[in-house]
């Protein structure tokens, strides 16, 4: 029988603990319209600090009464065992501010919004589609705060070069299918048939930049949601070839590029970083978070590339695309629950999201402020990347990462056929999400 570590005693603990903090906190849950006579709250997050305090100063500066946010960043390797310690100890903060990809994990620990404060009818009015993730059976477990999405970049010399057009309707939309054509105009072998310039890389997870966050886009893109949620909010992996969305197919698209008996073969673990690549102008096209947008200029300020939407499917499918989501969440044990929502709710405010967006040059996550529209050419490819934006309940995205790479390069390599590479990580997989929720 597998020992029961001390960190899993006090999660338990603190688990327990929270479940009844959380009867008691929204007995009398009320939420106020203005910031007058609020106590100070804590948040803590994976969230940049200097980011976070610079708004809420821009937000005091058109208030009345004063907001006080006292605010702590945590890095996402650390964030959940520190969380826990501190729950435990006592002093845990009154809210959090970190990534849906952290959600689940801590699902447990946090105050759901009741829908008779927050109807779920407004909720999914207000939110891009994504922000459904944080709709549980017993209310809203999350206050959509920032998207940061996958786009792709292009290289404009390497396409002009090879008599290519990136976007071809006003709209800019990207099919799959075209990357055949471009990697065959674009590849470029030295005189000893090496490979020096290519179109795309994908098929390893070895190298490339947020491979995780690709082949979920895929996987979502083919009706796969990674993870499913029952009606009682309970979570399983529908990483199994059995699941109605079979993912072998997602599989078979991306591991493709890395088989070089395969037309599309365009990538190889003797490259760089798919990012480093494509600062030295050896990569087409680079798929990339919108934040990564000022690195790639500062980095390579001569580059000359573009942005266009992530890739989807031409035909059958579903339009999306993985986004990074933030959001503000109630912890169970705080004695400020009515104070910490008044100040999220100001901190989400559609009439401040938009400085949110503007200090961080990233889409926003309300519909109402992406339906007026921005003047900014990338910012307005931003938005409609987060509006086909997608997550899932994650159990832990470094040990996702390494299983989904896992099952990719045991493809690649000839080491299990599809099935058995697929049914494999989706056991693992549905371990980790037993392991994160304490079942």
């Amino acid at each position: 029988m597998k020992k029961t570590s001390r960190f899993q005693i006090v999660v338990m603990i603190v688990a327990v603990a929270c479940i009844v903090a959380g009867v008691i906190a929204f007995a009398t849950f009320r939420s106020k319209s203005s910031s007058s006579q609020l106590p100070a709250v804590a948040v803590w997050g994976t969230f940049p600090k200097d980011v976070f305090d610079r708004y809420v100063s821009n937000i005091n500066n058109t208030l009345a009464d004063q907001i006080t946010v006292n605010y702590t960043q945590e890095t996402t390797d650390n964030f959940l065992r520190d969380f826990v310690s501190a729950l435990a100890r006592g002093n845990g903060p009154d809210a959090i501010l970190i990534p849906a990809d952290l959600l689940l994990p801590n699902r447990d620990k946090l105050t759901p919004v009741p829908y008779t404060v927050l109807p779920q009818r407004t909720f999914l009015n207000t939110y891009i589609d994504e922000a459904s993730i944080y709709l549980d059976p017993n209310g809203v477990l999350g206050i959509p705060f920032i998207a940061d999405p996958l786009v792709t970049y292009w290289n404009r010399d390497m396409f002009n070069a090879a008599g290519l057009v990136m976007c071809a309707d006003p709209s800019c939309k990207l099919y799959w299918d075209q990357f055949s054509s471009y990697d065959d105009k674009i590849t470029i072998k030295d005189d000893n048939g090496t490979v020096t310039k290519t179109a795309v890389a994908l098929g390893d997870f070895a190298n490339v930049n947020n491979a995780r966050e690709i082949f979920a886009s895929i996987l979502m893109q083919s009706g796969n949601p990674i993870t499913a949620q029952s009606s009682d909010g309970s979570v399983s992996s529908a990483i199994k070839t059995s699941y109605r969305a079979d993912p072998s197919g997602a599989v078979k698209f991306f591991a493709k590029f890395v088989n070089p008996s395969d037309k599309d073969y365009s990538w190889n673990r003797s490259w760089p970083a798919a990012k480093t690549a494509f600062l030295a102008g050896n990569l087409a096209t680079y798929f990339g978070l919108a934040s990564e947008l000022s690195e790639l200029r500062a980095k390579n300020p001569n580059l000359n590339f573009d942005i266009a939407p992530f890739p989807q499917f031409r035909t059958g499918g579903v339009a999306a695309a993985y986004a990074k989501l933030y959001g503000f969440s109630l912890v169970k044990s705080s004695a400020k629950t009515n104070a910490a929502y008044s100040i999220i709710s100001i901190l989400a405010a559609a009439q401040n999201l938009p400085k949110i967006s503007s200090a961080m040059y990233l889409p926003s996550v309300s519909r109402a402020v992406i339906a007026a529209g921005f003047d900014d050419p990338y910012l307005d490819l931003f938005n409609r990347s987060a509006l086909i934006s997608r997550t899932w309940l994650d159990p832990d995205p470094v040990q996702t990462a390494k299983t989904f790479g896992t099952m990719i390069q045991s493809v690649t390599s000839g080491q299990k056929n599809i099935t058995q590479a697929v049914n494999d990580a989706g056991d693992q997989f549905n371990a980790a999400i037993r392991q994160a929720v304490g079942q």
